[in-house]
Protein backbone atom coordinates (compact mmCIF):
# COMPACT_ATOMS: atom_id res chain seq x y z
CA UNK A 1 0.00 0.00 0.00
CA UNK A 2 1.30 3.49 -0.94
CA UNK A 3 1.69 6.38 1.43
CA UNK A 4 -1.26 8.10 0.04
CA UNK A 5 -3.10 4.91 0.34
CA UNK A 6 -2.14 4.28 3.99
CA UNK A 7 -2.17 8.20 5.02
CA UNK A 8 -5.58 8.15 3.78
CA UNK A 9 -7.18 5.37 5.04
CA UNK A 10 -6.02 5.99 8.60
CA UNK A 11 -7.70 9.87 8.37
CA UNK A 12 -10.77 8.56 7.34
CA UNK A 13 -11.10 5.71 9.89
CA UNK A 14 -10.38 8.09 12.74
CA UNK A 15 -12.64 10.76 11.12
CA UNK A 16 -15.84 8.26 11.22
CA UNK A 17 -14.86 7.33 14.80
CA UNK A 18 -15.20 10.38 15.97
CA UNK A 19 -17.91 11.44 14.14
CA UNK A 20 -19.89 7.99 15.50
CA UNK A 21 -18.65 8.46 18.67
CA UNK A 22 -21.18 8.24 21.54
CA UNK A 23 -21.86 10.71 23.81
CA UNK A 24 -22.91 10.30 27.42
CA UNK A 25 -24.13 12.57 30.04
CA UNK A 26 -21.48 13.65 32.94
CA UNK A 27 -22.57 11.44 36.23
CA UNK A 28 -23.35 14.37 38.47
CA UNK A 29 -25.24 17.31 37.87
CA UNK A 30 -26.73 20.56 39.50
CA UNK A 31 -30.48 19.71 38.90
CA UNK A 32 -30.56 22.74 36.24
CA UNK A 33 -28.95 21.04 33.52
CA UNK A 34 -26.70 18.12 32.46
CA UNK A 35 -23.42 18.24 30.16
CA UNK A 36 -22.11 15.80 27.94
CA UNK A 37 -18.96 14.25 28.89
CA UNK A 38 -17.43 15.19 24.95
CA UNK A 39 -17.31 17.42 22.70
CA UNK A 40 -19.68 17.77 19.88
CA UNK A 41 -18.01 19.35 17.15
CA UNK A 42 -14.49 20.69 16.96
CA UNK A 43 -11.92 21.37 14.68
CA UNK A 44 -11.83 17.41 13.69
CA UNK A 45 -14.97 17.05 12.67
CA UNK A 46 -14.53 19.10 9.37
CA UNK A 47 -14.52 16.69 6.50
CA UNK A 48 -11.37 15.52 5.48
CA UNK A 49 -12.38 16.27 1.97
CA UNK A 50 -12.26 19.38 2.87
CA UNK A 51 -8.55 19.33 4.09
CA UNK A 52 -6.83 16.69 1.68
CA UNK A 53 -6.18 16.65 -2.07
CA UNK A 54 -7.55 12.93 -2.58
CA UNK A 55 -6.28 13.01 -5.87
CA UNK A 56 -2.82 10.73 -5.17
CA UNK A 57 -1.09 12.40 -8.55
CA UNK A 58 -1.31 15.99 -7.31
CA UNK A 59 -1.01 14.96 -3.37
CA UNK A 60 1.36 11.58 -3.25
CA UNK A 61 2.00 12.29 0.48
CA UNK A 62 -1.13 12.96 1.59
CA UNK A 63 -0.66 16.30 2.88
CA UNK A 64 -3.41 18.06 4.39
CA UNK A 65 -3.79 20.93 1.99
CA UNK A 66 -6.25 23.44 3.83
CA UNK A 67 -6.04 23.29 8.11
CA UNK A 68 -8.61 23.75 10.40
CA UNK A 69 -8.13 25.15 13.61
CA UNK A 70 -11.26 24.94 15.23
CA UNK A 71 -15.43 24.88 15.08
CA UNK A 72 -17.25 27.02 17.72
CA UNK A 73 -19.69 29.75 18.46
CA UNK A 74 -22.60 27.67 16.97
CA UNK A 75 -25.87 29.06 15.91
CA UNK A 76 -29.01 26.25 16.23
CA UNK A 77 -32.15 25.20 15.03
CA UNK A 78 -34.60 22.13 14.50
CA UNK A 79 -34.98 21.21 11.22
CA UNK A 80 -37.00 18.67 9.22
CA UNK A 81 -36.50 16.70 12.30
CA UNK A 82 -32.68 16.90 12.99
CA UNK A 83 -31.04 18.75 15.54
CA UNK A 84 -28.55 21.59 13.15
CA UNK A 85 -26.06 23.64 14.32
CA UNK A 86 -24.52 26.31 11.96
CA UNK A 87 -20.77 26.35 13.62
CA UNK A 88 -18.49 29.24 13.28
CA UNK A 89 -15.58 27.22 11.84
CA UNK A 90 -11.89 29.09 11.75
CA UNK A 91 -9.04 27.58 9.35
CA UNK A 92 -5.79 27.81 10.23
CA UNK A 93 -5.60 30.83 8.14
CA UNK A 94 -7.53 33.06 11.58
CA UNK A 95 -10.45 33.38 8.66
CA UNK A 96 -14.26 31.98 9.98
CA UNK A 97 -16.64 30.50 7.73
CA UNK A 98 -20.12 29.50 8.37
CA UNK A 99 -20.91 25.55 7.87
CA UNK A 100 -23.59 22.92 8.72
CA UNK A 101 -23.62 20.51 10.92
CA UNK A 102 -26.16 17.84 11.63
CA UNK A 103 -27.07 15.76 14.02
CA UNK A 104 -30.20 12.90 14.52
CA UNK A 105 -30.38 13.29 18.11
CA UNK A 106 -28.46 16.36 19.10
CA UNK A 107 -25.97 14.97 21.19
CA UNK A 108 -23.46 13.01 19.11
CA UNK A 109 -23.19 12.25 15.55
CA UNK A 110 -22.93 15.41 14.37
CA UNK A 111 -21.85 15.63 10.88
CA UNK A 112 -21.29 18.63 8.60
CA UNK A 113 -22.95 19.07 5.49
CA UNK A 114 -20.47 18.51 1.87
CA UNK A 115 -20.13 21.98 1.73
CA UNK A 116 -19.79 25.30 3.71
CA UNK A 117 -21.72 28.38 3.18
CA UNK A 118 -20.69 31.77 1.02
CA UNK A 119 -22.71 34.41 1.88
CA UNK A 120 -23.90 36.21 -0.72
CA UNK A 121 -22.59 39.98 -1.44
CA UNK A 122 -19.24 39.20 0.71
CA UNK A 123 -16.41 41.51 -0.70
CA UNK A 124 -12.29 41.75 0.16
CA UNK A 125 -13.80 44.47 2.47
CA UNK A 126 -15.47 42.07 4.80
CA UNK A 127 -12.65 40.41 6.68
CA UNK A 128 -14.16 37.99 8.52
CA UNK A 129 -17.92 36.82 9.30
CA UNK A 130 -18.61 34.47 12.66
CA UNK A 131 -21.32 33.72 15.24
CA UNK A 132 -24.26 33.30 14.05
CA UNK A 133 -27.50 33.54 15.61
CA UNK A 134 -30.42 31.44 13.86
CA UNK A 135 -34.00 32.54 14.52
CA UNK A 136 -37.43 30.70 13.54
CA UNK A 137 -39.41 34.15 12.75
CA UNK A 138 -43.18 34.34 12.68
CA UNK A 139 -42.72 35.32 9.17
CA UNK A 140 -41.78 32.45 7.95
CA UNK A 141 -38.23 33.09 7.24
CA UNK A 142 -35.25 31.35 8.95
CA UNK A 143 -32.77 34.37 10.20
CA UNK A 144 -28.92 34.02 10.67
CA UNK A 145 -27.50 37.43 12.11
CA UNK A 146 -23.79 37.14 12.42
CA UNK A 147 -20.69 39.92 12.68
CA UNK A 148 -19.39 41.10 9.87
CA UNK A 149 -15.34 42.55 10.85
CA UNK A 150 -13.78 44.79 8.87
CA UNK A 151 -10.23 46.69 9.20
CA UNK A 152 -10.84 50.35 10.76
CA UNK A 153 -10.55 52.37 8.25
CA UNK A 154 -9.11 55.28 10.64
CA UNK A 155 -6.29 53.14 12.36
CA UNK A 156 -2.92 54.00 11.51
CA UNK A 157 -0.66 51.59 8.83
CA UNK A 158 1.06 50.56 12.38
CA UNK A 159 -2.06 49.31 13.75
CA UNK A 160 -3.29 45.77 12.19
CA UNK A 161 -5.58 44.76 15.24
CA UNK A 162 -8.39 47.90 15.25
CA UNK A 163 -11.10 46.32 13.78
CA UNK A 164 -14.78 47.63 13.21
CA UNK A 165 -17.76 45.10 13.83
CA UNK A 166 -21.64 45.44 12.55
CA UNK A 167 -24.41 42.98 11.98
CA UNK A 168 -25.05 41.36 8.51
CA UNK A 169 -28.49 39.80 8.38
CA UNK A 170 -29.35 36.31 6.18
CA UNK A 171 -32.59 34.60 5.79
CA UNK A 172 -33.63 31.39 4.37
CA UNK A 173 -36.04 28.56 3.99
CA UNK A 174 -34.51 25.67 3.63
CA UNK A 175 -30.73 26.37 4.88
CA UNK A 176 -29.48 25.52 1.41
CA UNK A 177 -30.31 28.96 -0.77
CA UNK A 178 -29.89 32.26 1.59
CA UNK A 179 -30.03 35.64 0.87
CA UNK A 180 -28.31 38.54 2.05
CA UNK A 181 -30.40 42.03 3.29
CA UNK A 182 -28.91 45.33 4.08
CA UNK A 183 -26.50 45.00 7.76
CA UNK A 184 -28.24 46.43 10.55
CA UNK A 185 -27.77 50.16 11.21
CA UNK A 186 -28.31 51.64 14.27
CA UNK A 187 -27.30 54.41 16.64
CA UNK A 188 -24.40 52.90 17.69
CA UNK A 189 -20.50 53.27 15.96
CA UNK A 190 -20.19 49.10 16.46
CA UNK A 191 -22.69 46.24 16.71
CA UNK A 192 -22.01 42.93 17.65
CA UNK A 193 -24.14 39.81 18.88
CA UNK A 194 -26.89 41.11 17.42
CA UNK A 195 -30.39 38.47 18.01
CA UNK A 196 -33.70 39.10 16.11
CA UNK A 197 -36.71 38.08 18.09
CA UNK A 198 -39.06 35.63 16.89
CA UNK A 199 -42.14 37.97 16.88
CA UNK A 200 -43.20 40.92 15.73
CA UNK A 201 -43.94 43.84 18.16
CA UNK A 202 -45.92 46.40 17.18
CA UNK A 203 -45.90 44.89 13.65
CA UNK A 204 -42.05 45.81 13.53
CA UNK A 205 -39.22 43.31 13.78
CA UNK A 206 -37.27 43.38 17.44
CA UNK A 207 -33.50 43.08 17.75
CA UNK A 208 -31.28 42.63 20.69
CA UNK A 209 -28.05 44.38 20.32
CA UNK A 210 -25.31 44.92 22.16
CA UNK A 211 -24.36 48.72 21.17
CA UNK A 212 -20.80 49.75 22.01
CA UNK A 213 -18.37 51.96 20.84
CA UNK A 214 -15.51 49.65 20.06
CA UNK A 215 -14.69 46.60 18.41
CA UNK A 216 -13.20 45.08 22.09
CA UNK A 217 -14.29 47.92 24.39
CA UNK A 218 -17.75 48.60 25.14
CA UNK A 219 -16.90 52.25 26.03
CA UNK A 220 -20.22 53.82 26.33
CA UNK A 221 -22.13 50.82 25.90
CA UNK A 222 -24.08 49.95 28.83
CA UNK A 223 -24.79 46.59 28.16
CA UNK A 224 -27.92 44.44 25.98
CA UNK A 225 -29.67 46.50 23.84
CA UNK A 226 -33.38 46.35 22.16
CA UNK A 227 -34.82 47.84 19.10
CA UNK A 228 -37.41 48.07 16.92
CA UNK A 229 -37.27 48.11 12.61
CA UNK A 230 -39.75 48.69 10.07
CA UNK A 231 -38.25 46.76 7.40
CA UNK A 232 -35.89 43.57 8.26
CA UNK A 233 -34.53 44.07 4.29
CA UNK A 234 -33.44 47.29 5.64
CA UNK A 235 -33.16 47.29 8.29
CA UNK A 236 -32.78 50.40 10.64
CA UNK A 237 -33.19 51.10 14.65
CA UNK A 238 -33.31 54.45 15.72
CA UNK A 239 -33.50 54.23 19.36
CA UNK A 240 -31.81 51.32 21.69
CA UNK A 241 -33.65 51.01 25.20
CA UNK A 242 -30.72 48.42 27.54
CA UNK A 243 -32.57 45.25 28.94
CA UNK A 244 -29.94 44.16 30.60
CA UNK A 245 -26.95 46.44 31.93
CA UNK A 246 -23.46 45.81 32.62
CA UNK A 247 -23.16 46.34 36.36
CA UNK A 248 -19.86 46.62 38.77
CA UNK A 249 -18.46 42.61 40.51
CA UNK A 250 -20.76 41.03 38.77
CA UNK A 251 -20.36 38.51 36.54
CA UNK A 252 -21.41 41.00 33.40
CA UNK A 253 -19.40 43.96 34.56
CA UNK A 254 -16.82 44.48 31.78
CA UNK A 255 -19.49 43.65 28.87
CA UNK A 256 -22.49 41.34 27.93
CA UNK A 257 -24.37 40.17 25.00
CA UNK A 258 -27.10 37.99 24.68
CA UNK A 259 -26.63 34.30 23.30
CA UNK A 260 -29.55 32.62 21.11
CA UNK A 261 -33.12 33.78 20.47
CA UNK A 262 -35.15 33.67 23.20
CA UNK A 263 -37.90 30.69 24.22
CA UNK A 264 -41.14 31.22 24.93
CA UNK A 265 -42.94 30.25 28.16
CA UNK A 266 -45.96 30.90 29.37
CA UNK A 267 -44.36 32.42 32.31
CA UNK A 268 -41.90 34.95 29.71
CA UNK A 269 -39.20 34.93 27.81
CA UNK A 270 -36.03 32.68 29.05
CA UNK A 271 -32.82 34.49 27.55
CA UNK A 272 -29.79 33.49 27.62
CA UNK A 273 -26.73 35.37 27.61
CA UNK A 274 -22.72 36.01 28.19
CA UNK A 275 -20.93 37.92 30.83
CA UNK A 276 -17.19 39.18 31.11
CA UNK A 277 -15.52 40.15 33.90
CA UNK A 278 -11.90 41.20 34.04
CA UNK A 279 -9.83 39.23 36.56
CA UNK A 280 -5.97 38.83 36.93
CA UNK A 281 -5.77 35.96 34.53
CA UNK A 282 -8.25 37.72 32.16
CA UNK A 283 -11.15 38.46 30.76
CA UNK A 284 -13.39 35.41 31.62
CA UNK A 285 -17.23 34.83 30.22
CA UNK A 286 -19.43 32.77 31.48
CA UNK A 287 -23.24 32.12 30.78
CA UNK A 288 -25.89 33.80 32.68
CA UNK A 289 -30.27 33.57 32.40
CA UNK A 290 -32.74 36.61 32.69
CA UNK A 291 -36.92 36.16 31.93
CA UNK A 292 -38.61 39.40 30.28
CA UNK A 293 -42.01 39.95 29.56
CA UNK A 294 -44.33 37.81 27.02
CA UNK A 295 -45.53 41.19 25.63
CA UNK A 296 -42.79 43.78 26.48
CA UNK A 297 -39.59 41.35 25.75
CA UNK A 298 -37.59 44.49 26.54
CA UNK A 299 -38.59 44.43 30.71
CA UNK A 300 -36.89 42.44 32.71
CA UNK A 301 -38.99 40.50 35.37
CA UNK A 302 -36.74 37.83 36.97
CA UNK A 303 -33.13 37.88 36.64
CA UNK A 304 -31.41 34.72 38.91
CA UNK A 305 -27.50 36.25 40.43
CA UNK A 306 -24.59 34.99 39.28
CA UNK A 307 -23.63 32.78 36.31
CA UNK A 308 -25.64 29.90 34.85
CA UNK A 309 -22.78 28.12 33.80
CA UNK A 310 -18.98 28.78 34.12
CA UNK A 311 -15.83 26.73 31.85
CA UNK A 312 -14.67 23.77 34.10
CA UNK A 313 -12.37 21.15 33.15
CA UNK A 314 -11.02 21.24 29.70
CA UNK A 315 -13.46 23.69 28.47
CA UNK A 316 -10.73 26.16 30.36
CA UNK A 317 -8.20 25.45 27.59
CA UNK A 318 -8.10 26.41 24.23
CA UNK A 319 -7.49 29.36 21.89
CA UNK A 320 -9.12 32.01 24.18
CA UNK A 321 -9.05 30.65 27.93
CA UNK A 322 -11.43 30.48 30.12
CA UNK A 323 -14.91 31.02 28.18
CA UNK A 324 -17.78 30.13 27.54
CA UNK A 325 -19.96 31.35 24.77
CA UNK A 326 -23.68 30.94 23.51
CA UNK A 327 -25.78 31.38 20.79
CA UNK A 328 -27.89 28.24 20.05
CA UNK A 329 -30.48 26.59 21.48
CA UNK A 330 -33.08 24.47 20.52
CA UNK A 331 -36.43 23.72 22.57
CA UNK A 332 -38.22 20.33 21.39
CA UNK A 333 -42.06 20.32 21.51
CA UNK A 334 -41.94 18.02 24.69
CA UNK A 335 -40.15 20.56 26.56
CA UNK A 336 -36.71 19.27 26.53
CA UNK A 337 -33.84 21.76 25.91
CA UNK A 338 -30.23 21.34 23.89
CA UNK A 339 -28.13 24.29 24.91
CA UNK A 340 -25.07 24.24 22.75
CA UNK A 341 -21.61 26.65 24.02
CA UNK A 342 -18.60 26.86 23.04
CA UNK A 343 -15.30 26.85 25.32
CA UNK A 344 -12.36 28.71 24.88
CA UNK A 345 -12.96 29.32 20.83
CA UNK A 346 -12.16 26.15 20.09
CA UNK A 347 -14.85 23.24 20.41
CA UNK A 348 -18.92 22.86 20.63
CA UNK A 349 -20.52 21.03 23.57
CA UNK A 350 -24.12 20.08 24.70
CA UNK A 351 -25.90 20.34 27.81
CA UNK A 352 -29.65 19.57 28.01
CA UNK A 353 -32.23 20.85 30.41
CA UNK A 354 -35.87 21.40 30.35
CA UNK A 355 -38.35 24.41 30.39
CA UNK A 356 -39.71 23.58 33.42
CA UNK A 357 -36.00 23.02 34.83
CA UNK A 358 -35.04 26.43 33.60
CA UNK A 359 -38.25 28.34 34.12
CA UNK A 360 -37.74 27.22 37.60
CA UNK A 361 -34.33 28.09 38.19
CA UNK A 362 -34.94 31.73 37.05
CA UNK A 363 -37.97 32.33 39.08
CA UNK A 364 -36.71 30.86 42.54
CA UNK A 365 -32.54 31.57 42.56
CA UNK A 366 -31.81 34.77 44.20
CA UNK A 367 -31.28 37.95 42.84
CA UNK A 368 -28.10 39.58 42.98
CA UNK A 369 -28.46 42.76 45.77
CA UNK A 370 -24.76 43.42 44.98
CA UNK A 371 -23.21 42.87 48.66
CA UNK A 372 -21.64 40.58 50.10
CA UNK A 373 -23.89 40.78 53.30
CA UNK A 374 -26.67 40.57 51.15
CA UNK A 375 -25.37 36.81 49.63
CA UNK A 376 -25.13 35.77 53.12
CA UNK A 377 -28.70 36.69 54.25
CA UNK A 378 -29.66 34.31 51.26
CA UNK A 379 -27.71 31.15 52.18
CA UNK A 380 -28.74 32.00 55.74
CA UNK A 381 -32.87 31.81 54.71
CA UNK A 382 -32.22 28.61 52.92
CA UNK A 383 -30.27 27.53 55.91
CA UNK A 384 -33.20 28.46 58.18
CA UNK A 385 -35.40 26.73 55.94
CA UNK A 386 -34.00 23.47 55.68
CA UNK A 387 -34.11 23.05 59.80
CA UNK A 388 -34.18 19.56 60.51
CA UNK A 389 -33.83 18.51 57.02
CA UNK A 390 -30.36 18.01 57.08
Amino acid sequence: MSIFETRKKSVIDAYEALITKKNEKESLSNGIYDRYVHPVLTGDHAPYFWKYDLNENTNPLFEERFGINAAFNAGAIKFKGNYIMVARVEGNDRKSFFAIAESPNGVDNFRFWEKPILIPGGNSNETNYYDMRLVQHEDGYIYGTFCVESKDPSAPASDQSSAVAQCGIVRTKDLLTWERLDDLKTPSPQQRNVVIHPEFIDGKYAFYTRPQDGFIDTGSGGGIGFGLAADVKHAVIDHEVIVHARRYHTVYEAKNGMGPAPIKTEKGWLQLAHGVRNSAAGLRYVLYMFMTDLKDPSKVIYNPGGFFMAPQGIERVGDVSNVLFTNGWIADDDGKVFIYYASSDTRMHVATSSIDQLVDYVMHTPADDYYSNASVENILEIVEENKGLY
